[in-house]
């Protein structure tokens, strides 16, 4: 695996992290009044799961991503720190 491969999956990782940390952090600010603008998202992905039967196994997928403004702030700052270090 050459060098500019493992700088493209640590930012991916930097990236993911940054958008879990800010949504983590979205869902927390939601309970202050005054950092209610955090939490404001939008949510998309299948409402309905979609089920496979094949009467031996059962096989569900479901996928649902739930973006809000603390997120793409986290997701910023993580590309900044990836480009700092």
């Amino acid at each position: 695996m050459s060098t500019r491969e493992k700088n493209i999956w640590i930012l991916i990782i930097f990236i993911l992290s940054g958008l879990v940390i800010g949504g983590l952090l979205g869902e927390l600010a939601s309970r202050v009044d005054w950092l209610w603008w955090l939490s404001f998202g939008q949510q998309f992905g299948l409402e309905n799961p979609l089920v496979l039967d094949l009467n031996i196994v059962k096989i569900t997928f479901a996928l649902m991503f739930k973006i809000n403004i603390s997120s793409i702030i986290g997701m910023g700052i993580a590309i900044f720190i990836y480009r700092k270090v």
